[in-house]
């Protein structure tokens, strides 16, 4: 009898990986930074510090695509056989090399020490799920997880079921992967090389065709891509420019499988000259366009670029980031409310909140400000239950004071003062400073109005929401009024 899945309880605990290589590195740097502990196997000699290497860059580039707040960091245990690795866990993920005997056998290994239930993925780039699954005791919580490099920051993960796993495990799988930031694509089919790959290759063959016949270099070839297409798909995708079925049927009629676009059917010789030529041009791009930073970090920083460009569209791979950072906003700790304001969880100042003085910028304080917002909402109940059913807060006017510095790596605190609250009105007073210090970098002063659901015009507070700001307010009351507070800009 198959055990049923428990699909309610979706957030990982522990992961096993079993490899850290280059994908297994970038397995074990996405979980642990989403607060997932990590027990790796891996008998190479320098696992460890590769993993480590891997993790660095990680939290380099996670403080430049997000600034909410992580949960706190997962723990790396490495063990010395599958079988610790895999006990107690969740998920166990395996990034072995593409060899299909050794990935058999560790796989065998892992599900039969594993208990009866737990997830086994593989990272595998192209072997079917059918064939991994052959030589396991229990195949059916076993599906293919294949990510892309860097794991940690390109979403897609594509999930492909074998002949004997059962469809609960992917539902199961698609949730874990999604609550870590990633986007879920099921193949419906089992086929070498999956989805992505089978379309890069295509690519990539042409290519070497056009090397091989000396139609265009490497860094012509890059150049073509880069300036052009990969640009427009990496937002949109390869056909929804069709618009619909006419689109398409005209694009297929006029453009596809036509002579002489492609010799996708065909592969040149590859022999030792074709190689010495490929290779003689790959050193010739890296010698004329050397790139400012270490590649791995130039490499994340185009891709935090691209994808905060993209999520502030909230469409494509935006949108998963986006989504990613709404599960960490509900995960980050709750404001801390003694006898004081409330303060937010402490947050590092990253690189990318800087001007060209290399000071935060207003845009920054206001972003932290909106932050300390929304937890307060939290605090109070104000969630999208009483939007919808009660009404919202809308703020109507802001003043902002710098009055110090803040710089990278910095860590950050804000605390939020409630001033006055009635019928319709919330006053409000933040300060942003650096963790330990009296003096503030930067004051934010903000009233909103309460709008109601139905009429859309100002109107009344309501229910719990109300009963717990006016509490906060009173307690706040207590508190010394801000020195700044109701200060406005005056010439002198």
């Amino acid at each position: 009898m198959v055990e049923k899945l428990n699909l309610a309880d979706k957030r990982l605990r522990a992961v096993g990986l079993l490899g850290g290589g280059v994908i297994g590195g970038g397995w074990a740097a996405r979980f642990m930074l989403n607060g997932i502990d990590v027990r790796l196997y891996d008998p190479a000699p320098n696992a460890v510090e590769h993993v480590q290497k891997v993790l660095a860059s990680a939290r380099r580039a996670f403080q430049q695509l997000t600034p909410i707040w992580l949960p706190p960091e997962g723990s790396l245990s490495v063990v010395d056989s599958v079988a610790a690795a895999v006990r107690g866990v969740d998920l166990v993920q395996e990034s072995a090399p593409e060899r299909l005997e050794l990935k058999q056998q560790l796989l065998a290994e892992a599900a039969r020490a594993a208990p009866h239930g737990t997830l086994i993925c593989s990272s595998t780039s192209g072997f079917r799920p059918s064939l991994l699954q052959a030589e396991m005791d229990h195949p059916e919580f076993f599906l293919v997880a294949h990510p892309f490099q860097p794991v940690y920051l390109l979403p897609l993960v594509e999930l492909c079921a074998g002949e004997r796993t059962v469809p609960k495990a992917v539902e199961r799988a698609a949730a874990i992967y999604r609550d870590i930031g990633m986007h879920p694509l099921v193949v419906r089919k089992e086929i070498d090389g999956f989805i992505a790959n089978r379309l890069q290759d295509a690519i990539s063959r042409e290519a070497l065709w056009m090397v091989h016949d000396d139609v265009a270099t490497l860094q012509e070839i890059d150049d073509a891509v880069r300036y052009s297409w990969a640009l427009r798909r990496a937002v949109m995708g390869s056909y929804r420019m069709a618009n619909g079925g006419p689109g398409m049927r005209q694009s297929i009629a006029q453009w596809a499988f036509k002579w002489p676009w492609s010799r996708l059917t065909e592969k040149p010789d590859i022999n030792s000259e074709f190689l010495d030529k490929v290779a003689e041009q790959a050193d010739a791009q890296v010698k004329a366009d050397p790139l400012p930073l270490p590649t791995e970090q130039m490499r994340d920083d185009l891709l935090v670029a691209l994808l905060q460009a993209l999520s502030s569209q909230g469409y494509g791979p935006g949108e998963t980031l986006a989504n990613w950072e709404q599960q960490l906003r509900k995960l980050a700790p709750e404001p801390i409310n003694e006898s004081g304001p409330l303060q937010l969880p402490i947050l590092e100042v990253s690189p990318r909140w800087l001007d060209y003085n290399g000071h935060v910028t207003e845009k920054s304080y206001l972003q932290l400000s909106g932050f300390a917002l929304g937890k307060l909402f939290r605090h109070i109940g104000h969630d999208a239950d009483y939007r919808a059913k009660s009404g919202s807060y809308y703020t109507v006017e802001t003043h902002m004071c710098h009055l110090g510095e803040l710089r990278a790596g910095d860590r950050a605190e804000v605390l939020t003062q409630v001033l006055g609250v009635d019928d319709k009105r919330l006053h409000l007073f933040y300060v942003i400073r650096r963790e330990g210090d009296e003096k503030p970098a930067a004051t934010v002063e903000q009233m909103l109005i309460h709008v109601d659901a139905v009429t859309k015009r100002g109107g009344p507070v309501k229910g719990h929401v109300r009963e717990r700001l006016l509490d906060l307010a009173r307690r706040h009351a207590q508190l010394p009024r801000p020195a700044r507070a109701g200060s406005s800009i005056r010439m002198p």
